[in-house]
């Protein structure tokens, strides 16, 4: 074993944490749920969704027969909902090619919609004691200040430099430890900004701490000024306690989620409310504008409200008046779900 995994083990032994739903037990389905949602989502925010996806869904199968909206709906509010729509693609593929389990080939999990190297890496280390490295975000942040290594981590020749290091570490056995102690220690010490450096167990060979370079390892993706982009949403409430929703389009920001309509100005709006609600677009309420960020554009949001005497309006798959004690049922986006959680019926 080498000394920089026999270290992180005896630090998980004293400090790491062992009470996680998805270590009680490590299947294989229960791994990889865990590490679908923990991407870019921290560990606090995880576990109460885990938990209740996991009651609705509790095995592969279950998840493969499920209607997207249920997915969609117990996914609501963890964002990045690609995860979630890939999550459910990849379960029905596991039904039809791996009689309902996933494979534990490397290039099998690999092949799955959603499932990257890491994320392949943690279930067959995880689930099957099986000696493969991982390299999330937190691995990388600790490789690079333990090793000194500068660049972009996301660079493909840092990265594959940072994939021989992972593997070099690995330990010949104890692998679900190792990672997950690798990913605690990350998570908990070495975190981005403020880490614990006093309290490291690697604090002694750490090329960072030693050359004062914690704060610049690991080095940022050169960065970009985010563009912005405005819409119009359109809430349209009946006297019933209905609203109107629209589903997104199947690719794209939240896609296939079920959110406001939205119109790209004032005409396109005048022309919705009018046609599917025949409300009058001058009467229309302004609420507070919404921003909400994205990886990579700022979307400014300006709701526009109505109230109409009845939803008398065809539905079809893609529009939906929806009761607002019902909008539980449905994936929202987190914006939406908030503006409408605002209001009264």
């Amino acid at each position: 074993m080498s000394a920089f995994a026999d270290t992180l083990l005896d630090w998980f032994d004293r400090d790491g944490r062992h009470d996680l739903p998805w270590q009680h037990p490590r299947t294989p389905y229960r791994v990889w749920l865990s590490e679908i949602m923990l991407q870019q989502t921290q560990v606090q925010t995880v576990i109460p969704y885990y938990a209740r996806f996991l009651e609705a869904l509790p095995t592969l199968p279950d998840l493969a027969a499920a209607d997207t909206d249920k997915v969609h709906a117990l996914w609501a509010g963890l964002g990045y909902y690609a995860r979630a729509r890939n999550l459910h693609k990849a379960a029905q593929v596991c039904v039809e090619k791996h009689g309902g389990e996933l494979p534990r080939e490397l290039d099998q999990l690999t092949a799955l919609p959603g499932i990257g190297r890491s994320t392949a890496g943690a279930i067959l280390a995880q689930a099957h004691g099986l000696r493969f490295a991982i390299l999330d975000g937190n691995v990388k942040r600790t490789l690079c200040r333990f090793h000194g290594i500068g660049g972009w981590p996301g660079g493909s020749a840092v990265e594959k430099q940072l994939w021989a290091i992972a593997e070099d570490h690995l330990p010949q056995a104890r692998l679900a430890d190792y990672t997950q102690a690798i990913m605690d220690f990350g998570a908990t010490l070495c975190t981005r900004h403020d880490p614990a450096c006093v309290l490291c167990p690697l604090q002694d060979g750490c090329v960072a701490r030693r050359e004062g370079l914690v704060e610049q390892l690991p080095e940022a993706k050169p960065g970009k000024p985010l563009p912005q982009r405005r819409t119009l949403m359109l809430l349209l409430r009946d006297s019933r306690g209905h609203v109107l929703l629209a589903r997104r389009p199947p690719t794209g920001v939240w896609s296939g989620l079920w959110s406001l309509p939205e119109a790209g100005d004032h005409d396109q709006a005048r022309a919705f409310v009018a046609r599917h609600a025949g409300a009058d677009f001058d009467a229309a309420d302004p609420l507070p504008p919404i921003e909400h960020t994205f990886s990579h554009y700022r979307l400014h949001i300006e709701p526009l409200g109505w109230r109409i005497a009845d939803a008398g309006v065809a539905q079809h798959d893609d529009l939906r008046w929806q009761p607002f004690d019902q909008l539980a049922d449905v994936g929202l986006p987190a914006p939406v779900k908030k503006l409408l959680g605002s209001l009264t019926p």
